[in-house]
This record gives structure tokens, sequence and C-alpha cells, in this order.
């Protein structure tokens, strides 16, 4: 089968899926992965608990670590700032006005709620755990928050990661969407791994994080694509009679 027969193919399966089903199976796979982020957080955080990610987090510390050089700690800072609280939060007044200003309300709606419920999480998490920073590289202060999880990895995945999705779900430009998406992963990963070469946390801080924002910012999408199947199907509905 050639390239195009398959593109071909697949494009006339979805034609073929009525609407309703297709945002169902969206919902599900969405569902399932907040279920397995969840899981995998509780496995980590058990596993952190216990101390069995102790040679695991100072084997990868000291491989990343092997880089450091001054213009890779330059472009390190550069990143980690890009995931600041302080950088976040002014950025995400303006997102929020942006949806705001431009009649979409949903989005700015969802879009708070993802940030204000991000901030709630990693309070929580971290008071929870109460894990202790690892000693910096190149004198780099250490917040006063305690270690587990990274509020850098999960504050970026929440703000990147849900903005990237209020946009592209309400574009059709695929090349725009493939752009956008691949452009937030890099920046989501490089934050993190900023975190680690700056000394400033375990890696199983990063990871846990992901795992923490991928479950709540699944949430947030999973409730998104709930409230735009309730309005295609009144549109539906509104056209039938």
């Amino acid at each position: 089968m050639t390239f195009n027969q398959a593109k071909h193919f697949l494009s006339s399966i979805y034609r073929e899926i009525p609407f309703p089903a297709f945002i169902g199976s969206i919902l599900s796979l969405g569902l399932g992965s907040a279920l397995a982020a969840l899981f995998f957080f509780a496995w980590l955080a058990d596993e952190v608990l216990e101390g069995d990610t102790k040679v695991f987090d100072e084997t990868i510390r000291n491989f990343i670590h092997e880089f450091a050089d001054e213009s890779l700690t330059t472009l390190m800072n550069l990143f980690t700032m890009l995931g600041s609280t302080a950088f976040l939060i002014a950025m995400s007044v303006g997102v929020f006005l942006i949806f705001f200003l431009k009649s979409r309300r949903r989005a700015a709606a969802l879009f708070a709620a993802t940030m204000a419920g991000s901030v709630i999480l990693n309070f929580a998490l971290k008071l929870i755990f109460h894990r202790v920073r690892p000693v910096p590289f190149f004198d780099t202060p250490l917040p006063s928050s305690y270690s587990f999880p990274s509020g850098h990895s999960l504050f970026s995945v929440c703000f990147y990661g849900v903005l990237a999705w209020l946009i592209t779900a309400r574009i059709r430009n695929r090349s725009a969407q493939i752009l956008i998406w691949s452009l937030t992963v890099s920046l989501v990963l490089l934050i993190g791994l900023s975190r680690i070469y700056l000394g400033v946390h375990y890696p199983s801080d990063v990871i846990a994080g992901y795992a923490a924002a991928f479950f709540w910012g699944s949430s947030v999408v999973l409730v998104d694509s709930a409230l735009e199947k309730r309005k295609k199907l009144r549109q539906a509905q509104g056209l039938r009679e």
C-alpha cells in the first residue's frame, strides 16, 4: 500500500466515524492517560519515600553534570526562567486576557482553572513529601520550597501543554498543530532538564512533576472535550429541529 493509498484509507475511516463516537474515543483515551499518570506518580512517590531512587537520581545528575560548560549553563538558566513561577504567572495573566478579549470564554476559564489548580497541587504535594533538595551545582541559589515534585516541571506542563491544547483544538491547520506541539514538548523537556543540570532537583522530582501535571492537564482536556461534544450535539439537534 502506498502512502497516498494509506492516507486515503485513513481519511475514509475518519469520515465514517460519527462525531460523538470520535469524541467519545478521545475522552476514553484522555481518561486512560490521566489514570496512568496518576498511578505512575503514586508508584514513583512510594519509591522516593523508600529511598529506592537514590542510585538512579545520582547517576543521572552526575551524567548530565559532565556536559557542563559556561555557554550551556547560560542556556539552561534561560530555560529554567521560562518555567519559573514569576514568569508563568505574568504569562498566565496575559494568556487569560487574550482568551477573554477574543471571546474565548471557555478557554479562558479552563486555562485559569488549570494554573490555579497547578499551584494548589504543587503546594500540597511538596508539603506532603517534605523532600529536601539536593546540593546544587554552580552555586545556584536553592528555592526555599521542598524538592518533590519539581514545580518548574509541573507548571510548565500545565501552562505550555494545556495552552497548546486550547490552541490546536481550535485550529484546523495540521502543520501549525504539529509545529505547536513539537515546540511545546521540546520546551517542557528542556525546562525539566535545566532543573537537573543546575542541580536544584533530582531527576525523580522532575519526572514526578511531569506525571502530576499530566494527570491534572489531562483532566482539563477531558472537560474541554466533553464541553465541545455537548456543544456539537446541541448544534446538531438545533439543525434537525
